[in-house]
């Protein structure tokens, strides 16, 4: 299977913005702006203003996930879509997202994001510290082109990133006998969206 690297960037928010009392304030973006490569990508983690004073309001505010939830920009690792859902993809990147959450602290964050980058069986393309500031996104490539005609694209995505994942988790994750930090291992459907923050000493190759 050919794959680009491509992958949807949306603007936030992800999902819709009420007031107290319940009204909507703002809807969820479904619709990407632009497609952008894994390269772009790392251009804006580390170089965009607008996103590096995000980054310094989210981690300022009392509630990050719903800061970075109404504010930051996101996007599919996965592949390119017409609109956020699954039964919308329209090309595979050939990479796929790992997260790992919850670290002790930023110096922990910076251990991991390079042990990620550097690993020779991972083939990292792109690590970077999450919103938090204590944990790491990391894009690694998949060998899309094992796939057979007869096989689903998605499906075997989802079992390489299960896989990635167990492996992160055996020789990378920091705290491996706490279910709650480490390595996310939850499902990984392909619109699993990824938000972007400023991180001046992100990895890419």
């Amino acid at each position: 299977m050919l794959t680009n690297e491509l992958m949807s960037y949306f603007e936030a928010p992800i999902a819709p913005v009420k007031d107290a009392g319940g009204r909507l304030l703002r809807a969820a973006t479904l619709l990407p702006l632009r497609s952008v490569t894994v390269a772009e990508v790392y251009h804006l983690i580390t170089a965009d203003e607008r996103l590096c004073e995000l980054t310094r309001q989210v981690r300022a505010a009392p509630d990050l996930n719903l800061a970075k939830r109404n504010a930051l920009p996101f996007v599919t690792p996965f592949g390119t879509f017409s609109r956020r859902r699954c039964d919308s993809l329209t090309a595979f990147s050939g990479v796929l997202p790992i997260d790992v959450d919850k670290l002790a602290d930023a110096a922990e964050a910076e251990e991991v994001k390079q042990a990620l980058f550097a690993d020779p069986y991972l083939d990292t393309r792109l690590a970077f510290v999450s919103p938090s500031g204590r944990g790491v996104k990391a894009f690694i490539r998949w060998p899309s082109g094992q796939l057979k005609q007869e096989e689903d694209p998605a499906s075997w995505a989802a079992h390489y990133a299960r896989q990635a994942m167990e492996y992160v988790r055996l020789m990378h994750d920091p705290h491996p006998d706490d279910a709650a930090r480490g390595v996310d291992v939850s499902g990984k459907d392909v619109v699993r969206a990824c938000f972007l923050c400023h991180d001046a000493g992100a990895r890419m190759k």
